[in-house]
């Protein structure tokens, strides 16, 4: 079974890697940039389409804000692509925002944008992979279909890869990424050289178009509230932005240069594909609304619905089908590196969750587990939690989009603005050291370019609450403290564990016990009872005895007749169990002894089978087993499992089959009694 496990998982995930070669798995710019960038390029699928969609509400004539909103979301953007370029020089041991608020806020800072950071993490696997499953679910029924069930397949395949490790998933992704963003480069290029060059007009097919409004006569307020969530969905495209900051381990030297660069330059992309696919919508009529009113309130030019029958294109499509074409190859490849692009989104948070688990599991917030590499040098623990997290929502959500996007990017925001707050502070501290005059220019332009992001990450945080809260973003706000809390207990517990063990000055080691109560447990007379009896033997105890249980008068009996006539040279005890409870007589038995005698410990010997498949794990050992795990919390006992190898693990041994053909079988007593003479000899 094991052989075939390991087989297995060497196919799924390959070889195991030294660690001496972990700096082969070290990123170089160009696959750097399809690894952590994948998910901020992607929200051009959706980020600009969001605008539109809540634009909509109020009607077309409110898709004359648009292009405010977009200025206002790429003004945003800039400022936090500025400012995480003064975190990635200023902090490049990977910490990121968790680092730069522990240091310079306290360690309850770093904590909440550790939450949130996880938070944002595993949604953003759940949002970009439910949103290209909508995407394919279009064209293919069947996944339209079963929306949860592809979603979750699609999640395991992406665990799979990143299992693998960091440098086989970059390479993995980074075509389909640079195809995406080449597709869409090339779509706003000739697009832009259509209207501005050739003076054509584009027309998308949702052009002639109307949409009613839902919300008419709006107030002055009502109207900059919604103007407000229109830019709080826009904000998605800044999703991403940080893992780059997470992430500095793993560039190649120099690692905060090269990360710094790669930053820059997803930014620039970013906010080039941004504005581009906005621009070339309103330039030919894209019409969006959302899903669930799009039957009803989007309009045919002669006044009618639509009706449940039509199917709402993405924006990409429909800017596509407007530049191109529908149906010609551009359209097509543009249409599928998008679909494909959403679904590798997520590889960007299997790459920030992992590391942000190995730090917080070294500061002792999380189990150490996930400190652990894997086979690949890949962080496997934490790549499996994120895997399990994002499934729970996808299934939970039944993978619908539009409830998952109101979850999104509250958590982002938190750190964004804390991380922000924090670099002002480091800035701040390092100046009244610092006396060299071009460092100190230095140090005074990056404070103000953090304190301006902090201050503007802060209103969109603002902003995206009173948006979002009621939506469904209070789930997020409630996840947080939840997780703070848990990590706080995680700390609290290690923490005491740790002041338990520690070995003082003044330590004096404990006395030596004035006696060692040997007791071999026995169930019947047989080869791991007299292996278990010669090895305690061996141990020279104070006192030896052997005890046994009689449950069934007769069997105890015999049991001891035969004890009798083999003349073992161990005084056998019998306890009566009148209820045909074997646990709790030998505990009883075990503190008898201890209270006879306090200062004396007592040694429980218990022989086991070792078997060499799972189901006869159910089979055997389950006595021992629940014994054993009473023993433990027993001060001053000593649990020892003597094993016996049954036949079946000898597979797993690698050991030959003990009857094979020609093989000369022994008698089991003579076995027994050079074990327990070659035991006896190398007693001092």
């Amino acid at each position: 079974m094991a052989k075939v496990t390991d087989l297995v998982k060497r196919l799924l995930v390959g070889r195991a890697l030294r660690s001496g070669q972990l700096h082969e798995q070290l990123l170089p710019k160009r696959i750097a940039l399809p690894v952590f960038a994948s998910d901020a390029l992607s929200s051009v699928a959706y980020a600009p389409q969001e605008i539109l969609v809540i634009l909509s509400l109020a009607g077309v004539s409110f898709y004359s804000y648009s292009p405010w909103v977009a200025i206002a979301v790429v003004v945003v953007m800039l400022t936090v692509v500025a400012s995480y370029r003064q975190n990635v020089h200023a902090y490049p041991s990977g910490g990121g925002d968790y680092e730069v608020a522990t240091t310079n806020l306290g360690k309850n800072a770093g904590l909440t944008v550790a939450s949130a950071l996880m938070v944002d993490y595993v949604l953003t696997v759940a949002v970009s992979v439910a949103n290209g499953v909508d995407y394919v679910g279009a064209t293919i029924p069947f996944v339209g279909q079963h929306k949860p069930a592809v979603a979750i397949v699609i999640v395991v395949l992406l665990t799979v890869v990143n299992l693998r490790g960091i440098r086989e998933s970059g390479a993995a992704f980074a075509i389909p990424t640079y195809a995406f963003m080449i597709s869409v480069l090339g779509l706003i290029l000739w697009g832009g050289f259509r209207l501005l060059v050739l003076g054509e007009d584009l027309e998308a097919p949702s052009a002639h178009f109307t949409i009613e409004p839902e919300q008419t006569n709006l107030t002055a307020f009502a109207a900059a509230f919604l103007v407000l969530r229109a830019f709080s969905s826009g904000c998605a495209a800044l999703t991403g932005v940080e893992a780059i900051s997470n992430g500095v381990p793993a560039f190649r030297k120099p690692k905060s240069k090269n990360a710094a660069t790669t930053l820059l330059m997803m930014g620039l992309v970013a906010i080039t594909m941004f504005s581009g696919i906005i621009a070339l919508g309103l330039a030919s009529g894209v019409k969006v609304a959302e899903p669930s009113v799009v039957a009803e309130d989007l309009l045919k030019p002669d006044g009618t619905p639509v009706g449940p029958g039509y199917y709402q294109q993405p924006i990409i499509s429909q800017v596509a089908d407007a530049v191109f074409g529908g149906g010609s190859l551009p359209f097509v490849v543009i249409s599928a590196v998008t679909a494909l692009i959403l679904f590798l989104a997520a590889n960007t948070a299997f790459n920030g969750f992992p590391v942000l688990g190995s730090i917080l599991a070294q500061d002792r917030y999380l189990p150490r587990q996930l400190h652990t590499r894997g086979d690949r040098l890949a962080f496997s623990n934490g790549i499996i939690i994120l895997a399990l997290g994002a499934c729970l929502l996808l299934w939970g959500f039944q993978a619908d989009v539009s409830r998952l996007l109101n979850l999104y990017i509250v958590g982002v925001f938190v750190s964004f603005t804390l991380s922000q707050t924090g670099m002002v502070i480091h800035w701040t501290r390092h100046l009244k050291t610092e006396t060299d005059p071009r460092v100190r220019h230095q140090m005074h332009r990056s404070r103000v370019i953090n304190f301006f992001g902090g201050v503007m990450t802060g209103l969109v945080l603002v902003v995206v609450l009173l948006t979002k809260f009621l939506v469904g973003a209070w789930i997020v706000v409630i996840a947080m403290p939840i997780l703070f809390l848990m990590m706080k207990g995680i700390r609290r517990h290690y923490d005491k564990v740790a002041a338990e063990l520690e070995l003082t000055e003044d330590y004096e080691p404990a006395m030596l016990p004035a006696r060692n109560h040997t007791i071999v447990l026995v169930s019947k007379i047989h080869k791991p009872t007299m292996r278990a009896l010669a090895y305690a033997r061996a141990t020279r105890p104070s006192t030896l005895e052997a005890v046994t249980v009689g449950v069934e008068g007769d069997e105890a009996r015999k049991l001891q007749e035969e004890w009798e006539r083999r003349g073992i040279p161990v005084p056998l005890k019998m306890l009566d169990s009148p209820y045909r409870e074997i646990t709790q007589p030998i505990l009883d038995y075990v503190k008898a002894i201890r209270r006879r005698s306090p200062r004396d410990v007592v040694t429980v010997f218990i022989p086991e089978y070792v078997v060499g498949h799972w189901w006869e794990h159910l089979l055997h050992n389950q006595s021992a087993l629940r014994l054993k795990a009473r023993l433990l919390f027993k001060p001053g006992v000593m649990v020892t499992s003597v094993p016996w190898q049954l036949h079946s693990s000898d597979r797993l041994l690698g050991r030959p089959e003990p009857f094979a053909p020609g093989a000369v079988r022994r008698p089991w007593h003579q076995t027994v009694q050079e074990e327990s003479q070659q035991l006896a000899d190398k007693r001092p």
